[in-house]
């Protein structure tokens, strides 16, 4: 089946989002090739003319905050004290698959999937996994954010049974709606819980918040914020959600002042953002970027490319860079 035809079914089965799933199996074969220098570069001039369309497509459509989520939302399944690849999730173009874009957390990101699907079929060589962190990276960096030392070469999962399990995401509504024996945990152990798993610190948590400065919260998909607000009744893109911060398609570090002062009620703060001006580790980061933008980007910038790489296999190992 075609994959105009998938998409417009929203994603049917367990099948990769491509046209011919024969001749995508036998790529990943060849892809597990390692490659000479030339292919090499071969691969980085193919990266970053898929760049400069997620540019167009970014300019076109104000899709910036989304594919900051897709590509979260594929690294962010890593586990580290699972070894085996693709065990241990992350950064693998797992995504694409309906039974992984059917979990709670990922509500909405099939959207993200069909913005970038043409992208993917004109740059066949691009792996998902790849094309899903370009386009966060990208969409942080044209949105006025830090510049992402980014490397790419990843590879692909090539099916459904090699997604991760549902829970592994930040979501307060699985979280509620699981409560242990102990009862549920707080914003602050949670955060830890999620993110410590992945190998990440109480300073990337705080970084990583940050990129909160950009999109808006949708009710009906996470069960969170105002159908609309001031900031969002009129777009851009479907009107509607709340957002964390005024100017919701400019990354700068708005989005701690904001949560810090709370003088607007149509500025959204979940619980796991006000606890980082309350919890007094997260506290320490999150009053120095409220008060210096140029150390958020700093921390930032290192925090996102190190999620990027969560769980990712590399070819060749050390990446490629497009600097």
């Amino acid at each position: 089946m075609a994959v105009r035809q998938l998409l417009r079914r929203g994603v049917s089965g367990g099948s990769p989002l491509h046209p011919l799933r024969g001749l995508f199996l036998a790529s990943q074969e060849l892809g597990r090739r390692p490659l000479s220098l030339a292919a090499a570069g071969d691969k980085a001039a193919e990266l970053r003319a898929a760049r400069e369309d997620v540019r167009q497509l970014l300019k076109a459509t104000s899709c910036h905050p989304i594919l900051v989520r897709l590509g979260w939302h594929d690294a962010g399944t890593y586990d580290k004290n699972i070894t085996e690849w693709p065990k241990c999730g992350g950064a693998n173009g797992s995504l694409r698959f309906e039974v992984e874009l059917k979990h709670g957390a990922n509500a909405g990101l099939v959207n993200a999937l069909k913005l970038v699907q043409p992208i993917k079929d004109k740059f066949p060589g691009v792996s998902y996994a790849d094309l899903f962190q370009l386009a966060s990276a990208t969409a942080i960096e044209e949105a006025g954010g830090p510049k992402i030392p980014m490397i790419y070469g990843r590879f692909d999962v090539s099916s459904p049974e090699e997604c991760p399990p549902e829970g592994r995401l930040p979501g307060y509504s699985f979280i509620f709606s699981h409560p242990s024996a102990a009862g549920p945990p707080s914003p602050a152990e949670h955060l830890r819980e999620v993110f410590y798993r992945m190998g990440l610190n109480d300073k990337e948590i705080v970084a990583l918040s940050g990129a909160h400065t950009l999109g808006r919260a949708r009710p009906e998909r996470s069960g969170w914020g105002k159908p609309e607000t001031k900031y969002t009744k009129d777009g851009p893109g479907a009107p509607g959600g709340q957002s964390w911060t005024s100017q919701w398609l400019k990354f700068d570090n708005s989005y701690f002042k904001d949560v810090k002062e709370r003088r607007d009620e149509d500025l959204l703060v979940l619980p796991t953002d006000a606890v980082l001006f309350e919890d007094s580790s997260f506290k320490i980061h999150a009053e120095k970027y409220a008060e210096d933008q140029d150390a958020f980007f700093k921390d930032y910038a290192e925090a996102h490319a190190k999620l990027s790489n969560l769980g990712a296999k590399f070819d060749p190992p050390k990446g490629i860079s497009l600097e």
